[in-house]
């Protein structure tokens, strides 16, 4: 009969509610995470938290977060790690990104520089059948003005596959 299989094989399986603790206890972690990276860091002028926001590809999502922007570490060199929760296609998914970019100056054009960077990513994908944490590889470029941005993030292995976004660091 199949009724008695159908319960032993649901009664095996993760509950919603276990699920949802576990999702909540990983997006709990990369928040204490990222709160470290932003309020660790020492003061200095060219340093500050932002905040961020466009579409992805492959999930189709808008996405919405906040990332710090550590002062320079060497020459044009600089960490900005963010976090990113995307909503659509039917899955939420929570991206911790540990980026560093170089910046290349423009000469004539004060505060504008374009930028190149890219580093490894945790992508948590929420969906109605569970959550799963997967690691992934980010590579993009920019251009900033002063304090905005406007960013193309292509990622590999189990990032989205493209990002474009805009974002403002305070400073």
């Amino acid at each position: 009969n199949f009724l008695p299989l159908a319960f032993v094989l649901y009664s095996k399986a993760p509950q919603p509610e276990v699920l949802m603790r576990s999702f909540r206890n990983v997006l709990c972690g990369a928040m204490v995470a990222c709160a470290a990276l932003v309020f660790g860091a020492g003061p200095a002028s060219a340093q500050g938290p932002g905040v961020r926001a466009g579409v992805s590809v492959d999930p189709d999502q808008f996405y919405v977060g906040g990332h710090f922007e550590t002062d320079e570490l060497i020459d044009h060199l600089y960490l900005r790690p963010n976090l990113e929760v995307g909503f659509g296609d039917d899955v939420t998914t929570v991206a911790v990104n540990i980026e560093a970019v170089y910046k290349f100056p423009l000469k004539n054009r004060r505060d504008t520089n374009f930028y190149a960077g890219g580093g490894p990513a945790i992508n948590i994908y929420d969906r109605d059948n569970g959550s799963d944490a997967k690691g992934g590889l980010n590579l993009l470029g920019g251009i900033e003005f002063g304090k905005v941005f406007v960013e193309v993030k292509g990622g590999v292995f189990d990032s989205p596959n493209l990002k474009i976004g805009i974002g403002y660091t305070f400073r």
